[in-house]
Parts: structure tokens; C-alpha cells; sequence
């Protein structure tokens, strides 16, 4: 089969092959760093011709163009699955509307039909010798939706990392409509995080919860990444890795030697991940890089297949915390700040896993727009707040002042020790609100 043929009688300008959308569409762009700036701004360029056009993405890192352009909606009308900082500000000027789900179960949408997708506009590789492009650092639930769609549409970027799989990490040429030539421009960077002393104090505790032979799942943020140092810096041995996102920290842990895979029961000796956000020395590492394989997210973020590894050690953020065990990680009170994410997948398949640990972290203050320090603990989580993860499924909270186990306790118990962990400048006002919500036992010992 001649490929190559197919491949080029495929392509034409991204001017051209956005003619394709039509009022009342619903596009799917690519998401994370996949999402393709040049048909983007192709289809920005429609924006007087079309009406009412849905555009859906999962976590965008920059504000699309078509967006920009049209801050009424009239045209274009944007979603986003998980607000990356762009979604955020567009959103707080109405401009993006969020999406809510369990990672987990993205795909799923569209295979019963619940998510229709008109036009998909992605990027991927150049084609390879066997008629695939690849779908780069984003597998997550690209393929459901091109899958669903009606009509595909490819910026081929000489720039992205084949990321080897897997599964599901490429399209056949015959799979894709169109091609668009792109700039080559390089995948967007992550910043990176400044890490506090704070954030150094809940890593070392963190790190003496890890085990050899453990496998990992960091989220997003300074204290995952001061995690990963402190790791890479350790003697711990054979650990291995099975996370929604990969992150520079994991590159470290391996090349320190950390990291082998030899004592999963699942994806042996493989890093499995289904999107990557870092740094161009992640993106390097996972260029045809055999020891990672990328998975849909309906395989790296299911409950019943994270619990096969054991020793399941899940490390993720979150907002706020209240005295019940509730969290807090997507929005501070009404406004949203990211998307549930995988952190409920996690924290639930990691309580599954033969000896595995689900671990909600937060410094336990931060300062207020006044000045003022304000406890991340709450009596009750700020209204509005979306819970993240219920007080049934929490399994640990840290803070720099230690761990509160919570699993299997009761309400007076979550309350005395989640208050343990408390700022101890602000536990008399946290006992008393407790005790105000009847949660309270006065013969209890704040340590």
C-alpha cells in the first residue's frame, strides 16, 4: 500500500480545510500541548461567516484565537474539560464554560454517542513507514473523539515526540481527512514551579510513606515536583511509575536510577501515562523512548486497572480540606480553578491496590487578597466549593505539621485529626467551630 500517496494527496492549506465547519458545529480540538495553533487560527479567521460553533477541549494552554476574537459567543461558544490558566481567565470573563467529569470515563461519552463531534482538528507526527502519524504527548481521549467525528483534520508539527504506546497513540492515514502543513513551532513549556520550604517539609513527610517497589502517580504542581527531587536523591529502588500526567520529576527519578518497573504486576518495566506536560527535556526523553508507554485514559485512570499494581502511591494537591474529610482541589468556593481530573480515580484505585496509599496534600495556610493567614482546614468547605473528593473515599491528608489518617474513622475522629495538622495558630478557632458543629468531643487532645 502506498501510504506515502494518501498521506500527500491529503493535504491542503488550514485555511482551506476549515471551510469544513459549519454553523452549529461541535469542533474538538487536540488537547494539552496537542492543541494545534495554526487551525486554531484558521478557523478564528471564520468567525463572521459562522453562528453558534461549540468548541470543546480538555485543558488548552494558551486562549484560543477563535475565542479571543469573539468574546460575545456568538460564534464561537468554548468548553473545556480541565481549565488549564487560560480556560480560567476566560472563564471568569465568561468565555468558557467548564465540563464536569471523572477523567476516567471521558471516553465513554462519545463511544454512546452523548458527546456528537462534527470536526476534530488535532496535531500530530510526520507519517511514519507504516502509514501512523502519532498522536504525541496527548493519548488521553483524543482517539474517542476522532473516532466520533465526522470529518478529521491533522497539523502535521515536525516538533511533537512520538510517544510509543501502549495503545491507541496513533492514527492510520486513512483514519484522517485532511493535512495541514504547521510551523514546526515548538510544544508550549511549562513553567517551571518555584518549590517553598513548606513544600520540602510535606515532601520529606510524603517520602517516608514511599516504599521500594512502590508505583507512582504524581499530580500537577511544586509539592509533587519537590516529591520527585527528593526521590531522585533517595535510595529507594525499583519504583515504578502509572500516572495520568508525566512530568520532568519522572525523568529525574529515571535517570537516577529510581525508577525500573520491575516489580509492577502490570505494564512491567514500562512508565504508563496518558498525556505529558513538562518541559523540552520531557519531551525529548519520551521521543521514541521504549521505556514509556502512552494509554487512553480510560485505561491509565480506571480504578480497577490502577489497583493492579501494588503498592499504589498517589500524590496529589488539593484547595481545601474540611473537619468531615471532604476536599476541595477544582475551585476555590465558586470560582473554578481547574477540573476533578483524575484525582478521585487515583485516590479511590490507589485505596484498592495491595498495600497502596491515596495522599491529599496542602500546606495548611495560605494569605488572603487582605494579608490575613487563612486556614486551608475548614470547618466547612468555602460555599460553593466543589467537593473533588468525598469524605468516604479520602484515605490521608498532609500538611508540614504530619499525616492525618482518615479512612475508617469517625466524624469526631477526622475532626481531631485533621485539626492535628492544622496551623497551630488556628486549631483553638477550628475546636470550636467543630464543637459548634457537633463533631467535637471535649475530652479530646490536640497533640
Amino acid at each position: 500500500m502506498d501510504y506515502k500517496s494518501e498521506y500527500e494527496r491529503k493535504f491542503v492549506s488550514a485555511d482551506e480545510a476549515v471551510k469544513v465547519v459549519k454553523s452549529g458545529d461541535v469542533v474538538h480540538y487536540g488537547e494539552f500541548m496537542m492543541t494545534s495553533h495554526v487551525l486554531d487560527a484558521a478557523l478564528a479567521k471564520r468567525k463572521d461567516e459562522l453562528e453558534g460553533v461549540n468548541i470543546r477541549t480538555v485543558t488548552c494552554p494558551f486562549p484560543p484565537q477563535t475565542v479571543v476574537n469573539d468574546p460575545e459567543r456568538k460564534h464561537f461558544i468554548y468548553n473545556d474539560w480541565h481549565f488549564s490558566g487560560a480556560s480560567r481567565k476566560l472563564h471568569d470573563k465568561n468565555m468558557c464554560n467548564y465540563i464536569p467529569l471523572t477523567y476516567h470515563e471521558g471516553p465513554s461519552f462519545y463511544d454512546r454517542g452523548w458527546v456528537p463531534v462534527d470536526v476534530a482538528l488535532i496535531k500530530v507526527t510526520p507519517l511514519d513507514q507504516n502509514g501512523f502519524v502519532n498522536l504525541g504527548t496527548s493519548n488521553s481521549i483524543t482517539h474517542a473523539f476522532c473516532d466520533a467525528a465526522k470529518i478529521v483534520i491533522a497539523e502535521v508539527n515536525e516538533s511533537v515526540p512520538r510517544c510509543l504506546g501502549g495503545s491507541r497513540e496513533t492514527l492510520h492515514v486513512s483514519e484522517i481527512d485532511y493535512f495541514v502543513q504547521g510551523d514546526n513551532r515548538p510544544l508550549i513549556q511549562l513553567p517551571e514551579t518555584p518549590i517553598s520550604d513548606v513544600d520540602k517539609t510535606i515532601a520529606a513527610t510524603i517520602l517516608g510513606q514511599i516504599e521500594d517497589g512502590a508505583c507512582l502517580q504524581l499530580g500537577i504542581g511544586a509539592m509533587p515536583n519537590a516529591v520527585g527531587a527528593m526521590i531522585a536523591q533517595s535510595d529507594l529502588k525499583d519504583l515504578g511509575v502509572h500516572t495520568e500526567m508525566l512530568v520532568d520529576s519522572f525523568v529525574d527519578m529515571y535517570e537516577a536510577g529510581r525508577i525500573t518497573g520491575l516489580r509492577k504486576q502490570l505494564d512491567k518495566g514500562k512508565m504508563v501515562y496518558t498525556f505529558a506536560m513538562g518541559t523540552k527535556k520531557l519531551y525529548d526523553f519520551l521521543d521514541n523512548n521504549p521505556s514509556c508507554a502512552s494509554y487512553p485514559v480510560d485505561y491509565t485512570n480506571d480504578p480497577d486497572i490502577i489497583c493492579q499494581n501494588d503498592k499504589m502511591m498517589c500524590i496529589n494537591n488539593a484547595i481545601e480540606v474540611d473537619l468531615y474529610g471532604q476536599v476541595a482541589s477544582e475551585s476555590s468556593g465558586i470560582r473554578q480553578i481547574s477540573g476533578t481530573g483524575g484525582q478521585l480515580d487515583f485516590i479511590y484505585g490507589s485505596y484498592k491496590s495491595k498495600g497502596g496509599k491515596g495522599l491529599i496534600c496542602l500546606t495548611s495556610t495560605f494569605i488572603d487578597s487582605e494579608g490575613k493567614m487563612q486556614s486551608r482546614i475548614k470547618p466547612m468547605l468555602t460555599p460553593g466549593a466543589i467537593v473533588t473528593v468525598p469524605r468516604s473515599i479520602n484515605y490521608c491528608v498532609v500538611t508540614e505539621y504530619g499525616i492525618a489518617m482518615l479512612k475508617s474513622k469517625s466524624t469526631w475522629q477526622r475532626a481531631e485529626a485533621l485539626i492535628n495538622i492544622a496551623h497551630p495558630d488556628l486549631r483553638d478557632e477550628l475546636i470550636k467551630e467543630a464543637d459548634a458543629n457537633k463533631i467535637w468531643i471535649r475530652s479530646n487532645k490536640i497533640s
